[in-house]
């Protein structure tokens, strides 16, 4: 059996879309059809089931795929293994949501390609969550960080790291919250403070306080900006409370330039993944940042 045939329909099978497939391998969607016609033909059987949008693999189809992808992966590995040697550095296209990249993943990445020697050559870009899964399933990026495990074969995810997420303000308005505050009063006595968020939705805000007060926030956002590092500039400020990560803020709240509003006994959390396209793992250089990545991770508070 032609190992291509294989090679397209295992794409094929993970991307769950002739149009898509034909974008990872680099060939037109006729090309991709045919492969698979001529696969099928070989079989005596349907593989996929053709639909509206996309296709849907047949029993046949799956069984194919699991008794094929991983020896196909290891071929990949096999043959990435003998570019070791290449003195042209492989490019990682990483991306992310720009805090967390810039803050996080950036700088570990440049430690870790430090003590270990530079692997690949890295490009960064940002974007929202589904600009990014869009980018890394059409095979514009290698790896990438999201807040939501993808579904489907074409994506995996594999847990990265946990972000405690804390309420803050300037000193000054911790004085509206009083010092004691039980679990209903805090919401009331903060319902007057002025918001800094990052959408008109306050999606850390909301979050928050449907975690931990049971309710919704009162307030709109005051201000609103696309940043968090700049929702921190402004908190610190004076401008009013946020919802930021504790390590973005962690800072700012040893130097007393913002104070923590409340402390819940359960913080909110939550969980950021590692997303590559199924069996590009086998790729040296994805994998490597990967681990590295993971390693750094393991270090984070």
């Amino acid at each position: 059996m032609d190992l291509a045939l294989l090679r397209t329909f295992v794409t094929v099978h993970r991307a769950g879309s002739f149009t898509r497939a034909a974008a990872l391998l680099g060939l037109s969607q006729p090309a991709v059809t045919s492969q698979i016609r001529t696969l099928e033909r070989q079989l005596g059987r349907p593989l996929f089931l053709r639909q509206a949008r996309g296709v849907t693999p047949t029993t046949i189809g799956d069984e194919l795929a699991h008794k094929a992808a991983p020896h196909l992966d290891a071929l990949v590995e096999i043959t990435e293994t003998g570019l070791e040697d290449d003195s042209s550095l492989r490019s990682l296209h990483l991306a992310g949501p720009p805090e967390f990249t810039a803050e996080r993943a950036l700088p570990a990445l440049t430690r870790l390609t430090g003590e270990d020697g530079q692997a690949f050559a890295l490009r960064a870009s940002f974007g929202n969550a589904e600009e990014i899964m869009e980018g890394l399933a059409a095979g514009r990026h290698d790896l990438a960080i999201g807040t939501a495990r993808p579904r489907g074969a074409l994506l995996t995810a594999t847990p990265l790291c946990d972000e405690e997420h804390v309420l803050i303000a300037a000193p000054q308005w911790a004085v509206m919250a009083g010092d004691e505050r039980p679990h209903r009063s805090a919401a009331l006595a903060l319902q007057h403070i002025p918001v800094v968020e990052v959408h008109e939705s306050l999606p850390f805000v909301a979050r928050y306080w449907a975690s931990v007060f049971d309710a919704r926030p009162a307030s709109p956002g005051s201000i609103v900006v696309p940043d968090l590092r700049a929702v921190l500039a402004c908190t610190v400020a004076g401008a009013g409370l946020a919802v930021l990560p504790r390590y973005l803020c962690a800072d700012a709240l040893e130097r007393g330039d913002v104070v923590a509003l409340h402390e819940p006994v359960v913080p909110p959390l939550r969980t950021y993944f590692l997303i590559v396209r199924t069996g590009t793992l086998a790729m040296s250089h994805v994998a490597r940042a990967h681990e590295w990545l993971l390693r750094a991770a393991s270090g984070w508070n």
